[in-house]
């Protein structure tokens, strides 16, 4: 240790400055220990104290939250409070939910091929050769086949009516200018012609401020997102659901859907 014993009355005073320097040591570190956990507490009461007089002052400004003093911005999410459906029968229920259904089995379909043309036009935006869109466009046409045929095939008449009307809603064309855009004219009217022979027209469009059943179906898509039961997408037709409500309020609703077109 350093220290050399004579004797030993020099022992005993080697023991005793031993302990004194432990000693000194311990409440040294014991002290610099009470201090630090002091400072702490205070750090900690301090920054409290300061939060909460921040969060006094702090103002809402385009959906963002902002806080004197300090650079923090939190975006607010958004959230949309409807109405509640008063049923005014069970019928009425029963009618509305079997609607509920093939709406919600259509939209996916409307939302993928909405987010494949956004995909497609981008990727022809970098092709100049006419002869290698058209190959492209055959490419992904026959991507789309072997990943939704099989699908489509499943859907009944009244689903695959709601998938053309919500084509349109998501794309802003209907399926037949958008078979004309992507393949030709003539097969759009082909197209047109076969699926007239199964009552269903590919020119029909979507236009819930004039027709009701078109209303119901916008109706049923805000009202699952705001439950987050679909996945929200902008359609590319511009959409007053609001106002469009006050004026469908009073719709008999098992009417609409029994003529349902």
């Amino acid at each position: 240790m350093g220290f050399k014993i004579i004797n030993s009355n020099s022992k005993l005073t080697f023991i005793f400055q031993t302990q004194w320097i432990n000693c000194t040591i311990f409440g040294t570190i014991l002290a610099l220990h009470n201090y630090m956990r002091i400072l702490f507490i205070i750090t900690l009461l301090f920054l409290s104290s300061l939060t909460f007089s921040q969060v006094k002052n702090d103002t809402i400004v385009n959906d963002l939250i902002f806080i004197e003093g300090d650079s923090i911005m939190l975006t607010l999410d958004e959230v949309t409070v409807l109405k509640k459906i008063k049923f005014d029968s069970t019928k009425e229920k029963r009618y509305y939910y079997w609607y509920w259904k093939k709406v919600h089995n259509a939209y996916p379909f409307a939302k993928l091929a909405a987010e494949r043309l956004i995909q497609l036009n981008d990727q022809l935006k970098l092709i100049r050769s006419k002869r290698k869109r058209k190959k492209h466009i055959k490419k992904m046409q026959k991507y789309m086949e072997e990943e939704f045929t099989e699908k489509l095939k499943k859907m009944t008449r009244t689903e695959g009516k709601i998938l053309i009307k919500l084509l349109h809603r998501q794309t802003g064309l209907t399926v037949f200018d958008l078979v004309k855009e992507y393949r030709s004219g003539w097969k759009a009217f082909w197209y047109n012609t076969t699926a007239n022979v199964f009552k269903l027209s590919l020119k029909k469009e979507y236009h819930p401020e004039s027709n009701a059943i078109d209303f119901l179906i916008e109706d049923i898509i805000q009202r699952s997102y705001s439950k987050g039961i679909l996945d929200k997408q902008k359609p590319r037709l511009a959409i007053d659901y609001f106002a469009l409500s006050k004026k469908w309020e009073n719709m008999d609703m098992i009417e609409v859907i029994k003529n349902r077109d």
